[in-house]
């Protein structure tokens, strides 16, 4: 994919700054009409992205929508449902010795912004944020993966058709142009990625003093206790690594399962794979390929140390790897010690649940966490651990719910967003004091007369 010249990130920086300038994004219809816009066009070129994200990920129309596409437009449906709330100045109370000024919060947009995307979920990971940014008022540079070129090429083309320049552009390239891009003035950069180039990013923002919000990823454990339900905790289990072939930073990474039930557990596992996908996985519509040979190439190394009980099988130039459990995982195999991000759960043995808080807190806070057994118990577990978020006889799922922000903590990320968390990502608060003139107390003033009173009232 051609990299985009300097020259041009420069001229875009310039454009979207003087249009930003130019207030017009700060109006909340503006700001609701772009969304309706948005949304339009997503409606409109859905058989495109679809067919986009097929051909780059051999993603089902059906897997499309679920994961990307309707979690945009209902994103959008949000905003424009409650923007008119949220961006309404909001009183606070004020302090007696503040009286009889007021106080109130001003949600004014941070300017322009830069987005950058990961291929695991090209669109949505794009286009969510982007709502966010629309929703507060800024502009917005959009930068796409170049690892799935097809859906970065329809994303173009819906902002290009869509959207001037100077209010909301994006720019393809790799690394180059990346280099370009955090070497810019931006007023908030929104990066989804690795914790490693996250580094990147966070040391070029730091140059400007630019805001940052990381969405990276990291280990996320997936406990299995022995009084879950089996059969459940399998399913659920199997469906929530093997979206996207395993491919989703909130994955579970590796399972910790309880020594009285692995064996049935692993068992069913793999007869919950062959009830989604088929005896021929290969063949199956709704299995997704991996991203790329380099991919392939790394997630084959990861095979090569513990016992494999179910898959094993790659196409290298099929990009097909088959959902894989390897048992008999110990924690220094090569497999635990960076996120997977593919179709391969690694299985560890616990006698009692303080041993996986041990090794949970031990490493790096991951981005999700999953407890499978009774409430009680899971209660334990979420007090003892931090994760980005987490789920109870779950996987995945908190992501679904507008109404809960969705990031992580420490190496898996800083800041959050999705439904009114996007917006604030966006927005700055602006703290403001409103003092009448018809009274002027005269206590503040040097030489502080009234002291020993000021003393008991702050």
């Amino acid at each position: 994919m051609t990299e985009t010249a300097e020259h041009l990130v420069v001229q875009h920086m310039e454009h979207q700054k003087a249009f930003f300038a130019t207030n017009q994004t700060k109006d909340i219809h503006f700001r609701i009409q772009q969304l309706q816009r948005l949304k339009q066009a997503i409606v409109k070129y859905q058989t495109k992205i679809e067919n986009a994200l097929w051909e780059d990920l051999h993603k089902s129309p059906e897997e499309a929508y679920l994961t990307e596409i309707s979690i945009v437009t209902g994103e959008i449906d949000y905003h424009i449902k409650h923007l008119k709330k949220w961006a309404k100045p909001k009183r606070v109370s004020t302090p007696l010795h503040v009286l009889p000024s007021s106080s109130k919060i001003r949600y004014e947009p941070l300017g322009v912004a830069l987005i950058v995307a990961p291929w695991n979920y090209p669109f949505q990971l794009v286009m969510n944020p982007l709502v966010g940014a629309i929703s507060s008022g800024c502009c917005c540079v959009l930068k796409p993966s170049p690892d799935t070129p097809r859906t970065a090429k329809v994303m173009e083309d819906i902002i290009a058709e869509n959207f001037a320049s100077e209010y909301i552009c994006l720019v393809q390239g790799g690394k180059e142009t990346n280099t370009i891009l955090f070497k810019q003035d931006f007023d908030i950069i929104f990066f989804t990625g690795s914790p490693t180039v996250g580094k990147v990013v966070m040391r070029a923002a730091a140059e400007n003093l630019t805001p940052v919000i990381l969405e990276l990823g990291g280990k996320s454990p997936c406990i299995v206790d022995e009084d879950a339900h089996i059969d459940i905790a399998a399913k659920r289990i199997a469906w929530g690594k093997l979206i996207n072939a395993g491919q989703t930073c909130i994955a579970p990474d590796y399972l910790f399962a309880h020594k009285s039930i692995k064996d049935e557990l692993l068992n069913k596992i793999a007869l919950q794979i062959k009830a989604m996908y088929g005896d021929n996985i290969k063949e199956s519509r709704f299995y997704p390929r991996i991203v790329n040979g380099q991919a392939m190439e790394r997630l084959a190394t990861l095979l090569k140390q513990g016992d494999i009980h179910t898959g094993g099988v790659i196409d290298a130039k099929e990009r097909f790897m088959a959902p894989t459990l390897i048992d008999n995982v110990d924690p220094d195999f090569l497999v635990m010690q960076d996120e997977i991000f593919g179709p391969i759960l690694p299985v560890m043995t616990f006698d009692h649940i303080d041993e996986t808080i041990s090794y949970i807190n031990t490493n790096a806070k991951p981005l999700a966490l999953y407890y499978f057994g009774k409430n009680k118990n899971a209660k334990h577990v979420l007090e003892k651990t931090t994760s980005g978020g987490a789920c109870v006889n779950d996987t995945l799922m908190h992501i679904t719910n507008h109404n809960l922000p969705f990031g992580g903590v420490g190496n898996s990320g800083m800041g959050s967003y999705h439904g009114k968390q996007s917006f604030l990502a966006f927005s700055n608060q602006r703290a403001v004091v409103s003092t009448p003139t018809w009274i002027d107390i005269p206590m503040k003033y040097v030489p502080f007369k009234y002291f020993k009173v000021i003393k008991r009232l702050i």
